[in-house]
């Protein structure tokens, strides 16, 4: 009998790991839930884009864009964590349905305000109205923490999916928001995702037989409390910094060089590499504590978040593109520990309320460094301002670093 060759062994080896996605999906309703949640995700890769060149392209001003949607981010940052708490009490389909009717109108009357050329104060409303967006990645979390309660491995490779699949829709959405406001009216990119959100949402919580069991009469203490949850909190603030500047920057960026249309597609090579490194991270499985984990892993997100500031540099959209590319790479194993970090050390009937606490850090440092890109953006130069990615990425680091030390990370004793 003839020995395998090298070249055999790396394929069974490659379907092997692809063999625990599939098994994901062999799960009864698994496919039909992931559906309804991926449309439901993709506008959150288009509402920020559509938002900075619908109003950028209005008022003539990055610095009020970079604010409206700092101000939508922070605002949902608050209500997430109310909205998620609701969704543990009451069920997803109970809460999160009504709450992104709420959203979607907020969304509309963003873009009455802006196409009637309304006050800016009013931009500001609008947006913040939009903060009840349930946390649609959190939820696709949490019905497979549910349904893999037993198979921690199987669980890592639904995390590293569903990471991935947050990646997929950061790197369509702002093609396709660039390509609806660039092709057809400014604010079509806005429009279209709120049709998209509420179309994707009706279709998840019609899948009730995977929905996790509501837990009315919790007795379970805030995951606040949880040893290394605060830390986290910080920790995601600082990436999501990281996110929210390295957006607005690129924008302005190709803005000053003729190329506004390319942004989105610049935008997705970032969340391309990112989504790459995703899946391949979920195949090939993890070893050692989480804890030092996440902190390698952000030291690989600093390094590689200089290569952005270093390629703007050259004043070529193409260089550009490359160093997203690669700097995406560290993004998605960073998020996965991270978020399975979060769910060890969160009680189970309180886990939407303790993912939707990090969505919160995450989108109030997009707040944060949407604001201070903008800023830079507008007031230093576009070069320039890539240095904000690089500092939050840095400032994530530290933070994970100071809180990394292994006693920090143990899981508490109601996790077992």
């Amino acid at each position: 009998m003839p020995q395998p060759t090298s070249q055999d062994r790396r394929i069974r080896k490659s379907t092997t790991r692809l063999a625990g996605y599939r098994r994901l999906f062999a799960l009864p309703g698994a496919r039909a839930f992931t559906a309804g949640n991926l449309l439901a995700r993709l506008p959150m890769g288009m509402f920020s884009v559509s938002a900075v060149v619908m109003i950028a392209g209005s008022r003539g001003s990055y610095a009020l864009a970079g604010a409206v949607t700092a101000t939508g981010l922070a605002a949902t940052a608050v209500a997430g964590p109310f909205v998620a708490r609701l969704v543990d009490r009451h069920g997803q389909a109970r809460i999160a349905l009504p709450a992104t009717v709420v959203s979607v109108l907020g969304s509309l009357a963003l873009l009455l305000c802006v196409r009637s050329g309304a006050p800016d104060w009013t931009l500001f409303a609008a947006y913040a109205a939009t903060a009840t967006t349930p946390n649609t990645g959190g939820l696709s979390r949490a019905r497979w923490a549910h349904l893999l309660r037993d198979d921690p491995g199987a669980l890592h490779t639904a995390n590293a999916f569903e990471q991935a699949a947050d990646e997929l829709c950061f790197m369509l959405g702002p093609v396709l928001a660039s390509f609806l406001t660039g092709t057809f009216f400014p604010e079509a990119g806005t429009l279209t995702g709120a049709v998209l959100l509420l179309a994707g949402m009706l279709l998840f919580t019609a899948q009730r037989a995977t929905e996790p069991p509501a837990t009315a009469r919790s007795r379970a203490p805030s995951p606040l409390r949880s040893p290394g949850i605060p830390a986290l909190l910080v920790c995601f603030t600082a990436t999501g910094a990281v996110f929210g500047s390295m957006e607005v920057v690129t924008i302005a960026y190709a803005d000053a060089h003729g190329h506004r249309a390319a942004a989105g597609a610049v935008l997705a090579l970032q969340a391309a590499g990112s989504c790459a490194a995703g899946l391949a991270y979920g195949a090939y499985g993890t070893s050692g504590p989480a804890g030092p984990r996440l902190v390698r892993c952000l030291a690989a997100m600093a390094a590689l978040m200089t290569l952005p500031w270093a390629a703007a540099g050259t004043g070529s959209l193409v260089v550009l593109a490359g160093a997203l590319l690669v700097a995406g790479m560290a993004t998605a194993p960073t998020m996965v520990t991270a978020m399975a970090l979060v769910q060890r050390r969160t009680p189970a009937d309180r886990l939407n309320e303790g993912m939707s606490l990090m969505v919160t850090g995450l989108l109030a440092g997009i707040a944060c460094g949407s604001a201070t890109g903008g800023w830079a953006a507008e007031h230093l130069s576009p070069v320039s301002a890539f240095a904000v990615p690089a500092a939050a990425a840095v400032l994530a680091l530290l933070v994970g670093g100071a809180g990394g030390r292994e006693e920090a990370w143990r899981r508490p004793r109601h996790q077992g």
